[in-house]
């Protein structure tokens, strides 16, 4: 089986589900209080684990109980926990998420032990990026370090692919030595300049990114699937159609399972309709890694529709 190493952010995340999401000033009430694991490093390992993938986590956590809990539970789902460090004196990272009655979300995120994930941290590390088939990335760590970890990646012949979220400024270096890229709509606006608001402007995005050197380029569009241009032809896959609960660790499980769709050979178009259903599951149940089905979970919804 291919190996793929994930890179990224441990976070414990505080949900309160509210009937809207709060205006400057306002305070509102909820019913509903819950401590989940979370960091979308640590979702998108655990979307790959459920899928199946053979998997190595490098990462910072706490030196606190709920680090030593979330490194249990990587190990439990199958996941190489030797790639994480546990650093003294530091709490694992803190994120507060607000959801609203129609599962929309806002998130704010303390990075605590997230900010040692650097590249001195990963040279330690670097022989599971070494022996690995692929490199999955995102952008809740210091970016010096994911831009270390690629150019390993780069030099030992692993494919790399960028999660570029949160949104975020990156150097054409670093976008030089990503092989996939995958950005929504916000995201590739930020990377490009260019507003994406339908088929056209997402190619043209997607030119941009072919033009720092990034030969696959994936942008999520939501509700109307998902852009793939390959070298700059592009092509449209239509995603599926669910009543939404919650939808903060949808981008992970998609990623999650597409990488891992991708390690067993499937095609681009067949990896991207099997991270949707994944994803679209993912948004009818509440929570982070709580709200990633099983990988038979996913079989069973695309045979359903």
């Amino acid at each position: 089986m291919k190996k793929l190493t994930v890179l990224g952010s441990v976070n414990v995340d505080h949900v309160l589900q509210l009937n809207h999401l709060p205006k400057p000033g306002e305070t509102v009430s909820s019913e509903s209080y819950q401590v989940l694991g979370g960091g979308k490093g640590a979702n998108q390992a655990m979307a790959a684990a459920r899928m199946g993938a053979d998997i190595t986590f490098i990462a910072c956590v706490g030196s606190d109980a709920i680090g030593h809990q979330l490194v249990d539970s990587f190990a439990s789902a199958g996941i190489n926990t030797a790639g994480i460090e546990q650093i003294a004196g530091s709490n694992t990272g803190t994120a507060m998420i607000f959801v609203d009655a129609n599962g929309e979300n806002c998130i704010g995120i303390s990075a605590q032990a997230n900010a040692h994930l650097t590249s001195d941290c990963i040279q330690t590390k670097r022989t599971f990026i070494e022996t690995a088939d692929a490199l999955l990335l995102q952008l809740e760590t210091p970016v010096e370090g994911v831009i270390f970890a690629a150019q390993v990646a780069k030099d030992s012949g692993t494919k790399v692919i960028l999660n570029p979220a949160p949104a975020s400024e990156l150097p054409d270096h670093l976008l030089a030595m990503v092989d996939l890229i995958t950005p929504n709509e916000t995201e590739a606006e930020r990377l490009t300049g260019i507003r994406v608001t339908d088929e056209a402007t997402a190619a043209q995005a997607c030119d941009v990114l072919h033009g720092k050197g990034i030969a696959e380029v994936l942008i999520t569009l939501g509700a109307r699937g998902v852009w793939y241009s390959n070298a700059g032809v592009g092509e449209r896959y239509t995603g599926f159609s669910v009543k939404a609960v919650d939808t903060t660790a949808a981008g992970d499980c998609f990623n999650g399972a597409l990488v891992a769709a991708l390690l067993k050979d499937n095609a681009m178009s067949d990896a991207v309709t099997f991270a949707q259903a994944a994803a679209a599951l993912s948004v009818t149940r509440s929570g982070a890694q709580d709200s990633i089905p099983e990988l038979s979970e996913v079989v069973a919804f695309i045979e359903q529709h």
